[in-house]
Formats: structure tokens, sequence, C-alpha cells
């Protein structure tokens, strides 16, 4: 169902945040913890990103036979200001390059069974997500993940566009080549950004790349609803304010930043350069029969994106 309109202004369901009620709360939503091989307990990692400021974070450990396939009951940590939410990073075979899956998925419940024997990675995605959860293919550049392997998976939410850690150690955390090339093909889901925080001290892995999510409370329920339908934008750093669309144009707002893109299929781009820039405005002609997407430049470098929004799915009043 649209989500409202008003004379003369599209509203866009999937992965539109913007005009949704509630407000945007601060998640870290892939990290582990001493239940795998990351170098806090679950208290001490969850602890570190409320003293930070986050509103929820997600443990999410990798669900393998020799951790005993952990899922971190983090109730006990959750406190008025900064809540959890269940989640593992799972792992099957069936990549074409020969690596394991890396699927995160969120809202799982604590006796999620472990993994059977030889699944692979759409097998692993499937079942996260008839338990309801929030599925994403983690840091595909740094393991190699292909159009072809992504095809495979029928079950996912979104795409992992940055890894804190992998950027910091491989130069291997973006996630867009990918995310464009599905998008481009028609294929639609979400994106994110997070830390993949294991608390190393050999490099940055930690308050890196999170996700803005606009929910209606701070309710783990909430939060994964919201997950699940795209109502967030990712970020490093800036936020972006609002992004709505009119019969002509695409209208951005944003913190002050170097530059401002709106991308869309293939080579489609449209930007704004400048000193300080709040707002863009941009002709909706070049993305009409696809989609766009927002990203903003800090001058320090630091980014926030939009998930792609599909024209097609909007509405008009």
């Amino acid at each position: 169902m649209p989500s409202g309109q008003s004379s003369g202004t599209f509203f866009i369901m999937r992965n539109q945040p913007f005009d949704k009620p509630g407000r945007f709360y601060k998640g870290n939503i892939h990290m582990h913890s001493t239940n795998s091989d990351g170098l806090k307990s679950p208290a001490e990692a969850v602890e570190a990103y409320r003293e930070r400021g986050y509103d929820f974070v997600a443990l999410t450990d990798h669900f393998m036979e020799r951790f005993g396939f952990p899922i971190s009951d983090t109730t006990s940590y959750r406190t008025d200001d900064c809540t959890t939410l269940f989640g593992a990073e799972r792992h099957g075979e069936g990549m074409r390059n020969g690596e394991l899956w890396h699927i995160v998925a969120l809202g799982l419940p604590l006796d999620f069974p472990g993994r059977g024997p030889n699944e692979n990675g759409p097998e692993i995605a499937a079942r996260a997500t008839e338990a309801g959860a929030f599925v994403v293919i983690a840091h595909p550049h740094w393991n190699g993940v292909t159009q072809a392997d992504a095809l495979k998976i029928a079950d996912f939410d979104a795409i992992e566009i940055h890894n804190e850690g992998h950027t910091n150690d491989s130069d291997r955390g973006n996630g867009w080549m990918l995310a464009d090339v599905l998008a481009t093909s028609g294929y639609r889901f979400s994106v994110t950004a997070a830390d993949d925080a294991h608390f190393k001290t050999d490099r940055p892995d930690t308050f890196g790349g999170w996700v803005h999510v606009k929910a209606e409370s701070l309710d783990p329920n909430h939060l994964l609803a919201a997950l699940k339908a795209g109502h967030y934008y990712a970020s490093t750093g800036p936020q972006i304010h609002d992004v709505s669309f009119t019969e002509s144009e695409v209208v951005v707002s944003c913190d002050p930043v170097t530059a401002i893109f709106a991308n869309g299929r293939g080579s489609i781009k449209l930007f704004k350069r400048g000193d300080g820039i709040t707002e863009a405005r941009f002709p909706i002609g070049p993305y009409a029969n696809a989609f766009c997407r927002i990203e903003i430049l800090r001058a320090d470098g630091k980014k926030a994106w939009t998930s792609p929004l599909w024209l097609d799915e909007i509405n008009l009043g």
C-alpha cells in the first residue's frame, strides 16, 4: 500500500525511510565476540558500542561447528538507550571460487538449529529467511562473490556495501560493484554498512560503518521490521536528512558535504559538487525506467548512501 501522498508529490515504499513515522536509530549490525573469533566478550562488545552512542547492535558470531553454532543471548545487555538484535554470520559451500559463503542473518531465534550436512549458501540463506531473519550478503568484494553466485540466492534482503574491517585490511570493503550490477539487471534489495568488528589491534575495525534505521521505537521487533522493509540508509559519517521525488526532480538534503551523487542504471549519473553543500536537485528523467541511489561525500572522505530506489514503485497522489 502507498505510504502516503500529497498533491504533485511521489512517495516510494521500498528502501525509502525518510517519509516514514518514527526516528532514526544508529546501529552496527555485523560484529564478533569471544563466542567466535572476536577479542571482546559479548558484554564488552555491546558496551563498547553503547558508550559510543549507538542505539543498537547485533552480535553476529560465526555460526560454525567449531564455535558451537553460537547465537548470543544479549537480552541482559539491553538498556533504555541501547538495545540488541540476535544474529549470526552463517557459512556454507558453493561459491564459484571455492570460498565459503558469509551470510549475516539478524532476528534469528536463539534455538535456531545448526548447519545441516553440506548446506550451501542458497540453503543457509533460505533457512534464515524462513525463520524471519534479515539476510545480508556480507563483504562480497573481500571473498569474491560474483553475479552468478549472488543469483543463486533467492532469499536475501541486502548486500553489504561497506565493511570497515576489510576496507582497512585489504581495501576490499566496498560491495557496490556487485550491488550496482544486480540493480542494473533488475534485482531489488537494500544495502548496508557495518564494521565486521573483531576488536583487533592490527587494523581499525570498529565505529566506522553503520546503518541509520527509521523505526517507531527502539523495540527490537520494530528495528527488524524496518530493516526488512529497507527503511534505513548506510553511512560512515555524514547524515542524509531527506530524499524525495516530485514529478520532475529528485530532491536531496544532507549534512554539509563536498559532493552529492545520484547514480542509476549502468553509467547513468548526475552530481553536484561544492564546498559545504547541503542540498541538490536532479532531473528525474534519467532514472525513470530503473533506479536512483544517492551518495554523499564529506570533505574528510566519509560517505553515506541510500539503497537503490526503484522509480516504478512510486505512487502518484
